[in-house]
Formats: C-alpha cells, sequence, structure tokens
C-alpha cells in the first residue's frame, strides 16, 4: 500500500469514526429535539429585549443588557430573525455544537498523543452529567464556548507541531504559522465572549506544553501573554458584573474564604463522584451547609491538594498522565469553586454544567485507561484505534485475532450503549419546566426555589389550588423568600382569603422594602378592604422606588377619589397617562374626576379621546352625555344617551338620564312623555334593588307626570320618597316632596 493509499484510507477512518460519533450523540440526545424552554430561556431568549426587540446588535455589544455573553445572545437573535421562537432549532444546534465538541476533543486528545483518545472523546460526549448543558437552550454559554475553546487549543497545539517553539522569535516564524496563532488566540476571544469560564485557556495550554515537552521553560511565558491579557480582562469583568450586574451580593454570597476553601475541596470531590456514578443528577442539588469551625471540613481540599502534590513527584508513567487530567480538572473548575461569588450559588454551590468543560480531564484519563487495559487483556494495540487493524506509515498491517476485536469492541460498545442510555433517559428530565421541577423535588425535596418555579407553572396552566401548595412550601423552606411571598399573596387574592394575602404580601415587602410591584398589590389588597389610607401609604411608597409606576398612579388616583380628593386623584391620573397614553380606563377615570369637580370642558375632552380608542363604550357615551348636559347643551346630551343605549340598552345611566330629560326638559320640542315613561320604567326594574332606586323612582313619576298618568306619578313620587326618607336622604326627600305638590294640581315637573 503506498504512502497516499494509506493516507486516504486513515482519512476515511476518522470521517467514519466522526460521523459515527456525532451520530452516538444525536441518539442519546434524540428526547431534545421535542423539548421546550425551562427556566431562565426566558431572560436569555424568549423575552429578551435584545434578541425579540425593540433592542438588538448594537445594545448586545454596546450595553450590559448582554450581561457577559454578548456573542451567545448574538447567535439567539440571528437564530430569531431567521426561525423566531420555535425551539426545534435551537436544541438541534447545541447538540451539534456539543457533538463537533466531542469530535474535537478527539482530534486534540490524538495530536497530545492520549492513548484511547476517540473513546475518550465518546466517554465526553456521551457521559449524562453533560445532558445539563446540552439539554438547557441557556447552556448555548457552554457548548459554543467549547468549541471555540477546544478550537483555540487544537490551533495552539498544530502551531507548535509545525515548529512555533518559542524559542524561534516571532519575526522568524512563517507566514502560516503566525496564522495558527492568530487562529488560536481569535477563538479564545471567541470563547471568552460566549461565556468567561473558559479564562484558565492560558493555564490549561501551559499544562499542554508540559505535557508535551516534560517541562515548561519561562519563554513560554510569552508565548501565552495574549491568551493571560484576554483572560485577566475577561476575569475582571465577569466578577464585576456577577456583583453588580446580577446582584450576587448579599446573605447568600456571604461565606468567608475558610468556608470558600471547605466549598472548593467539596466541589471538587462531587463532581468527580457524578463522572464515576452519575446518580443521582438533580437540576438543583442540595445547597451545603457549611462550618469553618470543623477541622475535618477542610479534609477534602487538603486531599485534593496532596494528591496533586503526590503525582507531581511520582516519575512513573502512568503519574504523569494522572497528574495531567487531574491537573486539567481543578484548573478548569477553579472558576466556579466558590472562591468568586456566582448568582448561581444563591441555589446550590454546585451544578452538573459547572464541569462540562473540566471533566474532559478526567473523562480522557478514563478512556485511555480503558485502550491500556484491553490492550493488555485483549492484546490490541494501547492505542486504541477502532478499527479492524492498525494501519502503519510503511503500509504494512499488524494483525489482531478477530476475537479479540470483538472482545474489545463489545466491551467498549456496552460501556458507550450504557452511558448513552443514561443520558437519554436524563434528557427526558428537561423535556418541559413542568418535568424538571418534578424530577428535582423528587430528588431533592427541599429545593425551595424548585418549589416556587413549579408553582408559577401550575399558576400558568390553572392548577391554583396546586400553586399556593407549592408557594406555601417555598416560604416554609425560605421564609425570607420575598417573590414566593407575593406570588402566594397575588393568588389568596384571587382565592378570596385576603386578609392571607396581606399578611404575605407585608412580608414580601417588608423582605425587599424596594419590589414596588409588591408594595402596589399590597395597596390594592388593603383597599379592596376598604383600608383606603392604608393602600394610599403603599402606593406611594411604590411610586417613591417607581416614579414612572404607572399602574401605582392610577391605584392611588382611585384611592384619593375614595377619599374625596378630587385635585389629587387627577394629577394623579394625569402622571399614569404620561407613561401609558393609550390607557384606556384611567383616562376614563380622569375624565370622570374632571366631571365631578365640575370641569366639564376638560372631561369632554377626556371621554372624547376614550371614545377614539373605544368606540363602542356605552358608560363613555353616557358619562360624554352627562358632562354636555353640565354644559347646557342637552341635544348633545341626548345624542349620546341615546348612542349608549343602542350599544347597551340596559344601561342604567343613559336609561335613567335620558328618561328625565325627555319628561322635564325646558324645551318642549326635547320632551317626550310617552318614551320618557318606557324608558324608566325600563331604569326601575334594572334599579329595584340599588341604592339609586329613589333617584329612579322620582324620574319615573316625572315621565308619568308628563304622559298625564298622575295617579301613577303620585303613587310612585311616594314610594320614593319612603325609600329616600330610609336611606336618609333629606335633599332627594324634600325634591320629591315638591313633586307631590305639583302632581296634586295634575301639573307636570319642568326644569
Amino acid at each position: 500500500m503506498s504512502v497516499r493509499q494509506v493516507r486516504i484510507s486513515l482519512l476515511r477512518r476518522d470521517w467514519f469514526w466522526a460521523l459515527l460519533l456525532i451520530a452516538f450523540v444525536s441518539i442519546a440526545y434524540a428526547q431534545v429535539f421535542r423539548a421546550h424552554y425551562i427556566w431562565d430561556d426566558e431572560s436569555h431568549l424568549t423575552r429578551n429585549p435584545c434578541v425579540i426587540g425593540p433592542l438588538g446588535l448594537k445594545e448586545i455589544w454596546t450595553t450590559a443588557q448582554a450581561v457577559y455573553y454578548p456573542l451567545v445572545l448574538t447567535t439567539f437573535w440571528t437564530l430569531h430573525k431567521f426561525i423566531g421562537l420555535n425551539p426545534f432549532p435551537y436544541h438541534l444546534l447545541n447538540v451539534l455544537l456539543h457533538a463537533a465538541s466531542a469530535v474535537l476533543l478527539w482530534r486534540i486528545l490524538e495530536l497530545l498523543k492520549i492513548r484511547g483518545a476517540w473513546l475518550g472523546a465518546a466517554l465526553w460526549a456521551l457521559h449524562p452529567v453533560m445532558v445539563q448543558s446540552v439539554a438547557w437552550i441557556t447552556e448555548l454559554k457552554n457548548t459554543q464556548s467549547c468549541v471555540f475553546y477546544l478550537l483555540s487549543i487544537l490551533f495552539f497545539l498544530k502551531w507548535k507541531d509545525q515548529g512555533g517553539a518559542v524559542s524561534r522569535p516571532p519575526q522568524r516564524q512563517t507566514g502560516g504559522r503566525s496564522f495558527l496563532f492568530a487562529l488560536s488566540l481569535l477563538f479564545f476571544l471567541l470563547a471568552t465572549l460566549s461565556k468567561p469560564s473558559v479564562v484558565m485557556l492560558p493555564f490549561v495550554l501551559a499544562l499542554c506544553i508540559w505535557w508535551m515537552r516534560g517541562k515548561a521553560r519561562w519563554r513560554d511565558v510569552l508565548t501565552l501573554t495574549p491568551f493571560v491579557l484576554i483572560s485577566a480582562l475577561a476575569s475582571a469583568w465577569t466578577i464585576w458584573e456577577q456583583k453588580f450586574h446580577a446582584r450576587a451580593i448579599g446573605p447568600d454570597w456571604a461565606q468567608t474564604f475558610p468556608e470558600r476553601l471547605i466549598i472548593a475541596g467539596k466541589a471538587i470531590w462531587f463532581y468527580l463522584g457524578k463522572l464515576v456514578w452519575p446518580h443521582p443528577l438533580i437540576f438543583i442539588y442540595p445547597r451545603w451547609q457549611v462550618d469553618s469551625s470543623k477541622v475535618v471540613a477542610y479534609l477534602p481540599l487538603l486531599a485534593a491538594l496532596a494528591g496533586l502534590a503526590l503525582l507531581w513527584f511520582i516519575r512513573a508513567k502512568w503519574g504523569r498522565a494522572v497528574f495531567f487530567a487531574s491537573a486539567y480538572y481543578v484548573i478548569s473548575l477553579f472558576p466556579v469553586l466558590g472562591f468568586f461569588s456566582v448568582f448561581f450559588f444563591r441555589y446550590s454551590f454546585v451544578s452538573d454544567h459547572f464541569q462540562y468543560l473540566a471533566s474532559m480531564g478526567p473523562l480522557a484519563l478514563a478512556g485511555a485507561g480503558i485502550a491500556i487495559l484491553f490492550g493488555r487483556v485483549c492484546g490490541t494495540p494501547t492505542d486504541f484505534v477502532p478499527h479492524l487493524h492498525a494501519v502503519l506509515p510503511s503500509g504494512s498491517t499488524i494483525r489482531i485475532p478477530r476475537w479479540r476485536l470483538v472482545l474489545s469492541g463489545g466491551l467498549c460498545g456496552i460501556l458507550l450503549v450504557s452511558l448513552g442510555f443514561l443520558t437519554w433517559r436524563q434528557t427526558a428530565e428537561y423535556h418541559n419546566l413542568f418535568s424538571l421541577y418534578t424530577a428535582t423535588l423528587q430528588k431533592n425535596p427541599s429545593c425551595w426555589m424548585a418549589h416556587y418555579n413549579l408553582g408559577i407553572v401550575l399558576s400558568e396552566q390553572g392548577e391554583t389550588n396546586q400553586a399556593i401548595d407549592h408557594y406555601r412550601r417555598a416560604v416554609g423552606l425560605r421564609p425570607d423568600y420575598a417573590e414566593a411571598h407575593y406570588n402566594l399573596g397575588r393568588l389568596l387574592v384571587e382565592q378570596g382569603q385576603l386578609d392571607d394575602a396581606i399578611a404575605h404580601y407585608e412580608r414580601a415587602t417588608a423582605t425587599d422594602p424596594a419590589d414596588a410591584e409588591a408594595q402596589n398589590n399590597l395597596g390594592v389588597t388593603l383597599f379592596g378592604i376598604g383600608r383606603a389610607d392604608d393602600a394610599i401609604a403603599h402606593y406611594r411608597k411604590a411610586l417613591e422606588i417607581r416614579p414612572d409606576y404607572a399602574e401605582a398612579s392610577c391605584n392611588l388616583a382611585n384611592a384619593l377619589i375614595a377619599k374625596g380628593d378630587f385635585d389629587g386623584a387627577i394629577a394623579r391620573y394625569r402622571a399614569c397617562l404620561a407613561a401609558i397614553p393609550d390607557h384606556e380606563e384611567a383616562r376614563y377615570n380622569l375624565a370622570s374626576a374632571l366631571l365631578r369637580k365640575g370641569r366639564a370642558d376638560e372631561a369632554i375632552i377626556q371621554y372624547q379621546k376614550v371614545l377614539q380608542m373605544h368606540p363602542e363604550s356605552a358608560d363613555a357615551h353616557a358619562n360624554l352625555g352627562s358632562a354636555w348636559l353640565a354644559k347646557g347643551h342637552v341635544p348633545d346630551a341626548i345624542e349620546e344617551y341615546t348612542r349608549a343605549l343602542q350599544i347597551s340598552p340596559e344601561n342604567l345611566a343613559a336609561l335613567s338620564n335620558l328618561a328625565w330629560l325627555l319628561a322635564t326638559s325646558a324645551d318642549p320640542s326635547l320632551r317626550n312623555g310617552s318614551e320618557a315613561v318606557r324608558l324608566a320604567e325600563r331604569a326601575d326594574s334594572a334599579s329595584s334593588r340599588s341604592e339609586t332606586h329613589p333617584t329612579i323612582l322620582r324620574i319615573l313619576a316625572a315621565a308619568y307626570a308628563e304622559a298625564g298618568q298622575f295617579a301613577a306619578a303620585k303613587e310612585t313620587a311616594r314610594n320614593g320618597l319612603q325609600a329616600a326618607n330610609m336611606q336618609g336622604n333629606t335633599a332627594l326627600a324634600d325634591a320629591l316632596q315638591s313633586d307631590l305638590a305639583l302632581y296634586d294640581l295634575g301639573l307636570p315637573f319642568h326644569k
């Protein structure tokens, strides 16, 4: 076989095994393609103004709107422009990026001459710990940054392999070599713009140099200097973002340095344990209670450091390999070991997606160990290559007994299929929010965040009682959980349990006094039980927090009207409309307040604007008629009352006011006794049990009188008088007495 034929054979082999790796990943993650959005997919994608509008690429790259994932949000923005919010393409992209990373990892392990390279990459690709990163759309941060991270390593190693020694001055390097180095640096920059957790890459490259040479020289530092600068900038930016943008400050992140040492030690062994035995895998693991006063709590970290030191001094070949994998593992985990505050630590100090990159080291080591073991037991080459015989550069071959190949391949196949099945099963938990939080609570019943979020899901599905139960569990586990108290209060209001709702709203505002919505909703609930003064106080607090809070302005205006402060109400309605000009209810209430203050001209303008927005509003037509009437424009008033009744034939205000005008107008041409009786009788029927009934009886009596039915007029007026006296309405009683005097004389009442 010629050298060219050998190369073609190797190329075909590589393509075959790369495609096989991609196929394995696609099958293992098949359920993900039908999955929905979960948890913070909403804030990163489905409701992110930078992705779906009104903001865009400019804000992603020039403001803090992108947090520290501008390249990931750019990917989301681009996909959204073409395919909208259908989750399938986003899941597909995540799976493909994960598969691409597996192929890149295989090539890198081969460049590093690590045995069992393909197997190590396959173990990583199919391990169920990776499910959280691949099945969760937001974790495109992990899969996208990983591809760029591995490309950076790949081109750096190729640069080294082609003579990119640090002893060679940069100006003497060929253009091709310099290009490889530039590509490595570029991909590292793209990785940090996708997720800054890749900032440990310079240390990983230094470790690779040590692995390839057996030592690292000071001149290597010069090579890594631009990588270190990018890493330092990304690290500083991330720390700032976590503290001041993500708000990772407060009691949940107030660990002392000794406590952080304990967390780091436990995290190292926790993650390693999940790689060895991936059960149970939980979306939110229980948050550890850390006691720095116990000496034994420091043992995990001391054991990890002692193990690394021991491996460093072991000169055997296996010791060097284990040190390389272990050092890579710890270095890659360093940003999430607890030394720096991360917002997710509010829920747990560990998460599967935190070890997405770090897990490559131990699993590559496992692949190498299996390859060596099979080589000794089955007699296969120790570099474990997945083909029927090893092809040598000379074109000769090493023949291997078929039964040994079948045995080694079968055992590896069983291992990979087992991992693939575990991954396939684990992906089911990420199908939707309900399955995710249900599975989380089955394994971690004390997860207050899962109770809270499951409450949200159930509430949206109309399962109010179950939602209330989960909110109660959330606040039981975390009494200072302001958001849960708020949502629990909101549902209790819907259930009519106002006193209980007020208690939870008060707890929410006590825990987080700066929550304007909680202050507003507490005000609404207090107003609902007649505590207007207390409601006004909370509305004012909400507006102190958010002066442009339109809903709070509107609610404050309603409360001020109840207290008789029409001027204050008018000012608040105007403030609400300044923020939301098309707020129909606020404009209608403003018009009504103006009318009650006697400012008919202004009221007419506002009612007309309401009718421009909602021409079919019978109440607006009726009240506009009253405004015209206050101005003395009786024909215009009659016209508006008539329109109101055309829209809503039983509108009480239009029925009674129009009947009154038709019965009592000073203009004879406008009076119509029979029509007035018809309208007034309908009004009487509609108002028989209302507080306005005595007034309606007066109108009906006037209509009877105008129609010449004085006996009916007198009887109706007497009934109205009795009802007015029972209500203590002396003014109305006096008016009815005067009307009766006219009816006794056989005269109708006219203005």
